[in-house]
């Protein structure tokens, strides 16, 4: 059976998504959307609620199998909750602005990518300056490896713009490359949700490879990257740079079949070069609240004292 999450997000749209990723997406019908201000943890779900759940879930009326059921007490959770505590889209953006304000501060002149995929969560695609959200992504399981390289964004793309000046014959056709690369890992992508397929799997991670190569061709990569590579391919992993490059961080695919003993043994021998790694998803959610009884402890400690 599909494992599902959902996310409410204004004005009612809904997405459910599964181990694969996102499932679909849609809108609750009007009247259960007029009805959401009437939400109330004392008082029992209407009738009229629950209908339009189920219409929405595709449960008939006379199912009382424990997953129908299940199903319909999340979905009027999550609509209850997000009505009443959920972030309005004018509080996201406002949200934006001032994290892509905190990214002038450090890196001068950003993309903007960063603080709204952190703010809206999922994935998004930035070309010609203009961030658009991709929609039906699959979760990606990762391992994301900090090589302790420090590295200056500004400094990388102020390299980048110098080489294509000196060499525009030949560092355009690269980028031009990079670009497709981009476009058809979307296709890829966004393929997924639908068909499932472990065939995407190799085409992602020889995307992975040639990309790496572009990166390193542009002068955006390092030598501890280059060992991240070498490390992860020993264990039949492919890997990537993230970020600006030059050092930092590296991504590393782990496709559904990986066998957890190459992962803990690529993961033991990064942290032997001196790395930190860590296991994680691709598609994690934006800005999210959290009531302060769902903190860890050394979440709540540290906030007190600041």
């Amino acid at each position: 059976m599909l494992e599902r999450s959902l996310v409410v997000s204004a004005p009612g749209k809904v997405i459910l998504h599964g181990e694969h990723g996102v499932v679909h997406g849609k809108c609750l019908n009007s009247a259960l959307l007029a009805s959401a201000a009437d939400f109330d943890e004392s008082k029992s779900p209407s009738v009229e609620q629950l209908d339009a759940l189920r219409e929405f879930a595709g449960i008939s009326a006379e199912s009382s199998a424990p997953e129908s059921l299940a199903t319909l007490a999340f979905l009027y959770m999550c609509l209850a909750i997000s009505a009443k505590y959920g972030w309005t889209e004018e509080e996201l953006s406002l949200i934006n602005s001032w994290a892509f304000q905190g990214e002038r501060v450090i890196h001068g002149n950003p993309s903007g990518v960063d603080n709204a995929v952190g703010t809206w969560g999922g994935a998004l695609r930035y070309q010609s300056g203009k961030i658009t959200s991709l929609k039906r992504v699959p979760t990606l399981r990762i391992l994301l490896t900090n090589t302790k390289v420090p590295r200056s964004t500004k400094v990388l793309v102020a390299g980048v713009k110098d080489k294509i000046l000196k060499f525009p014959a030949i560092m355009n056709p690269v980028l031009d490359s990079i670009n497709a690369i981009s476009q058809e890992c979307q296709s890829v992508l966004e393929a997924m949700p639908g068909n499932p397929s472990p065939e995407y799997y190799p085409v992602l991670e020889e995307l992975f490879d040639i990309n790496q190569h572009h990166l390193n061709v542009i002068g955006v990569g390092h030598p501890c990257l280059d060992r991240l590579c070498r490390v992860t391919a020993s264990h039949g992993l492919h890997s990537k740079l993230t970020g600006a490059g030059g050092g930092g961080c590296g991504v590393t695919l782990l496709p559904p079949d990986t066998s957890p003993l190459a992962v803990e043994a690529a993961k033991r021998d990064l942290c032997a070069c001196g790395f930190e790694c860590w296991e994680t998803n691709i598609g994690a959610p934006g800005v999210t609240l959290h009531s302060p009884s769902s903190l860890k402890a050394e979440v709540q400690r540290a906030l007190s004292m600041s």
